[in-house]
């Protein structure tokens, strides 16, 4: 009865370990996901339309996005900063109305999709349901 009460001891201490270490692991790696390629845009949606033609809400994210290690970022013509918690991004600029925060939908070596709600600031107090995807470069 000892051997196996030992053995079921060292069975879910293992386990518990091998699932802290596994957490860690997936932290760095989703970081490392997001900040290891140049992301260029591919389809950027206000409310379902595209929103990056000339006059879209998103004609600004259009071309690439960078997530430097560092927490600095381009995000298409836009520099500033961004912080990652979770499944939530947030980006942050000088020239936004205010920082956006997103949800991660998809994130692998060579997808990222966000979604996110923001005011339309020419249509208030309407909001814009955003959806943004990128494939690596």
């Amino acid at each position: 009865m000892n051997r196996i009460t030992l053995l079921l001891i060292v069975v879910v201490g293992m386990h518990i370990v091998g699932c802290n270490d596994k957490d860690d692991k997936d932290e760095v790696d989703y970081f490392t996901l997001l900040t290891k390629p140049t992301w260029v845009s591919d389809s950027l949606l206000a409310n379902g339309l595209d929103a990056s033609g000339p006059d879209g809400a998103l004609v600004n994210f259009k071309g690439e996005a960078k997530f430097r290690t560092d927490g600095t970022g381009t995000f298409g013509t836009y520099d500033g900063t961004w912080t990652l918690s979770n499944t939530q991004i947030t980006i942050n600029s000088p020239d936004f109305f205010i920082p956006i925060n997103a949800e991660i939908v998809e994130l692998n070596t060579s997808s990222l999709k966000i979604t996110t709600v923001v005011p339309d600031i020419n249509n208030l107090p309407e909001v814009l349901n955003i959806r943004m995807t990128f494939k690596a470069k």
